[in-house]
């Protein structure tokens, strides 16, 4: 990624784009929905538009895969600062406490029983990773809790700075 030249690269379109991919493929109404949150407006940032969209097909299709039947993920895009965030929330088992930093290391794979996506490699969150630091980002996962402290799912977080 050193060699390639960082433009402008709008990620709302691009988040847009793959909640519509998923709702046009989806195989049946048991599949999870996508909810999109969008400030209204461009939310751009500095990189290669196709690493970008690697990262977040990436984060989306994991949430996807570890969502139960009839779930939503829910995606929110908006600015903070300098910087655009991106959280990406899913209904499923969450992560192991222990796990929560490992899972971005390479070819750590910790999938649902049921996958609904194939092989998975165990590498999309390392490669995520390493494209939001190679632009000065932050990714990082935590799990969600209700009231009770028990766990309805993890949440994904990128903050890129803004350009």
């Amino acid at each position: 990624m050193s060699r390639t030249i960082s433009t402008p690269v709008d990620i709302a379109p691009i988040l847009s784009a793959l909640s519509d991919l998923h709702a046009a493929t989806r195989d049946d109404d048991d599949d999870p929905v996508v909810l999109l949150e969008a400030e209204d407006g461009p939310l751009v940032v500095r990189g290669v538009e196709g690493r970008v969209v690697q990262v977040f097909r990436n984060l989306l299709g994991n949430a996807l895969s570890f969502s139960p039947s009839h779930g939503t993920v829910k995606v929110s895009a908006r600015h903070a600062g300098a910087m655009i965030e991106v959280v990406v929330e899913d209904q499923g088992p969450g992560i192991p406490e222990h796990k929560l930093e490992s899972i971005f290391e390479r070819f750590y794979s910790e999938r649902p029983s049921g996958e609904r996506f194939g092989q998975h490699s165990g590498l999309g969150l390392s490669i995520s990773r390493q494209i939001v630091e190679g632009l000065r980002g932050r990714i990082s996962a935590e799990n969600i809790r209700d009231a009770s402290g028990t766990v309805t799912g993890a949440r994904f977080m990128v903050l890129l700075p803004a350009a």
